[in-house]
């Protein structure tokens, strides 16, 4: 039998059942590989340690600005300045309690990072609880988040902008 033949005097297009499931079998071929083709991203996705822990970001859903291809502009709307570290900030202001982190350097305002960073270096070496053989933990979290707020020009321009308020 040949396929897809037609009665010449009905004009019909007669198709045999093997050719039906050959024809459903190549569309469900096709949507799945459309399906497959247009899902490989999220197929192909290995998973991190990161995507498996819970973290601040997820709960607010800034988690999608750092997997998105949106770019860097993305900010939520009625998130901005709500950083865990300005809130921080804005709350050791209220306590009073807000460190002069260029003080515990013992670093001037207007110091470049090179001088910050010779002064924390100098200080690490003097505290470290290994070098010490003190109980001198509470001081040296203190020298490495003046550090870590005054080496980063972003945090450093936050904290002086919240110090100023107070």
């Amino acid at each position: 039998m040949s396929y897809a033949q037609t009665n010449e005097s009905n004009r019909e297009l007669k198709i045999s059942d093997e050719e039906k499931v050959i024809l459903f079998a190549g569309f469900s071929i096709a949507v799945i590989a459309i399906f497959l083709f247009l899902a490989r991203d999220i197929i192909l996705r290995k998973k991190t340690t990161y995507d498996k822990q819970e973290h601040e970001s997820k709960k607010d859903r800034t988690y999608e600005k750092y997997h998105s291809d949106w770019g860097d502009d993305y900010e939520e709307i009625g998130k901005r300045g709500n950083s865990k570290q300005e809130k921080e900030f804005r709350e050791n202001i209220t306590n009073e309690s807000l460190p002069n982190y260029y003080e515990i350097l013992g670093v001037e305002m207007d110091a470049t990072y090179e001088e910050i960073k010779k002064n924390f270096r100098e200080l690490a070496k003097k505290t470290h609880p290994d070098k010490t053989n003190e109980d001198s933990e509470q001081e040296m979290i203190q020298i490495n988040k003046a550090y870590e707020i005054l080496s980063d020009e972003k945090s450093r321009e936050n904290y002086d902008k919240y110090r100023n308020v107070s």
